[in-house]
């Protein structure tokens, strides 16, 4: 299997992201392919590494200054096995090629585990919406999806928000495909309630990821109850996993963003997370004022040591919700050393490799983003099934769905897991569900 990566490292040059996730999968499903050699007759992982496609664009704009901007836009459609391309846009500097096909592979697994028929796919631009007037918005992402509407339909290709993309900029870029299309179909997800958007998917992420906490304790005979967690990020993922936790009586201590992050003892409240989602949801200010207003708070500015001292907090619980690879081996460590029990991801492939064999060698309850952070998409399915049927579900029904959801994903990974002799392993278990159920229909479909 070493040489398939390398294979993989030689034609995607550059793309330590994509390597990363295309070395886990390859270790975690060799026992598959061991067992079942018709995934090695069928080139079956190889497909899965490729692209059915890739787009890319140019994206032009005016700001405010009457000053022409150019932009980068991208979409990776990986594989549609087993449903329409789904997975989010991204509007951050950081984006190339590489970390959309990294987030496109991972979607594809985590759809599967879903049990909805969903590909998966991912998208977005190099713009940053930082510092951007509403005005400046609205232009870019009306003309980054009068080219994206091209490639996109939604029983093709349905993409939905991601870091740098809410509400705001779904808004735009619907009403633009609207316009051009002259057809008010589900193409995005992550609508406004009232206008084709689902009751839930705003907390689906965060809530979801909680759920799938409180499966993995309750396995054990535990629960998130009286737990101290640790929190990174302030954005939507961050906020609901906040909210949730509390709900479950847990006790959330930490937020951040990328500037550095507060730590509050006593505990972020209900009223204090109030605080949080009107500074970052409409204000889009900074972690920092939380500390200013609230004095039982510090905060500790990001230094980009070779460790984050949020994950050398005290803690039985941690979940990183912010970007890819924020936990490295030393802040591992760090969570090993101070007893926590369980790492939840909540954002995509935050945990290093490193990290991660040194969560589970030292027996911390570990979930990777595919499962644990799959509510998301999930909600995000149930809205295209309700955008397909014409109605709105309220929203007891939608959690009531979601939460079975992230058990269904939770059992099936644990299943999975047992089966190929990794009792226990959510990250081998959530990797080898995935892939035998894409791979099952790639087969069925032949060499397309």
């Amino acid at each position: 299997m070493s040489e398939l990566l390398n294979i993989v490292k030689e034609r995607n040059p550059g793309e330590p992201e994509f390597h990363q996730a295309a070395e886990e999968i390859i270790e975690s499903v060799k026992p598959v392919l061991d067992k079942n050699p018709e995934y090695r007759k069928h080139k079956i992982l190889e497909r899965m590494l490729e692209p059915e496609r890739i787009v890319s664009f140019r994206v032009t704009w005016m700001d405010d200054k009457g000053e022409i901007q150019v932009n980068r836009g991208y979409r990776v459609q990986m594989n549609s096995a087993i449903g329409p391309y789904k997975g989010g846009l991204r509007f951050h500097p950081s984006v190339y090629p590489g970390i959309l096909k990294f987030l496109a592979f991972e979607q594809v697994f985590k759809n599967a585990l879903t049990g909805l028929p969903m590909g998966g796919g991912k998208g977005g631009s190099d713009f940053d919406p930082k510092g951007k007037s509403e005005n400046e918005v609205m232009r870019f992402c009306q003309n980054f999806f009068a080219e994206l509407t091209k490639h996109v339909g939604h029983r093709t290709d349905v993409p939905a928000g991601d870091i740098g993309v809410g509400g705001r900029e779904i808004g735009y870029m619907f009403g633009m495909h609207k316009k051009l299309s002259n057809d008010f179909t589900g193409v995005l997800t992550g609508k406004g309630v009232g206008w084709g958007g689902s009751l839930m998917r705003t907390e689906a992420t965060g809530y979801g990821l909680v759920y799938f906490a409180e499966n993995m304790l309750n396995r054990l005979s535990d629960s998130i109850k009286g737990k101290v967690c640790l929190i990174s990020g302030s954005g939507n993922v961050a906020q609901y996993a906040i909210e949730k936790i509390l709900h479950m009586g847990g006790k959330p201590v930490t937020a951040s963003d990328s500037s550095g992050f507060i730590y509050d003892e006593e505990g972020i409240t209900h009223e204090k997370l109030e605080f949080i989602k009107d500074l970052k949801n409409n204000k889009r200010g900074r972690i920092h004022e939380y500390a200013d207003k609230y004095k039982t708070a510090k905060y500790t500015k990001d230094t980009n040591g070779a460790s984050n001292p949020l994950w050398d907090i005290k803690a039985d619980c941690a979940f990183p919700c912010a970007t890819q690879n924020e936990v490295n081996a030393k802040d591992a460590q760090n969570m090993v050393k101070n007893g926590v029990q369980l790492i939840g991801e909540g954002a995509n492939m935050p945990l290093t490799i490193e990290a991660i064999n040194i969560v589970i060698d030292n027996g911390v309850l570990y979930s990777p983003g595919k499962a644990s952070n799959a509510g998301g998409v999930a909600t995000s399915g149930i809205e295209m099934m309700q955008n397909y049927l014409g109605s709105y579900w309220p929203a007891e029904e939608v959690d009531h769905r979601l939460q079975k959801i992230m058990k269904e994903i939770h059992d099936t990974s644990l299943i999975a897991a047992r089966h190929y002799g990794f009792e226990g392993n959510y990250m081998v278990g959530a990797n080898i569900a995935g892939f035998t159920k894409v791979a099952d229909a790639m087969i069925a479909q032949g060499i397309v």
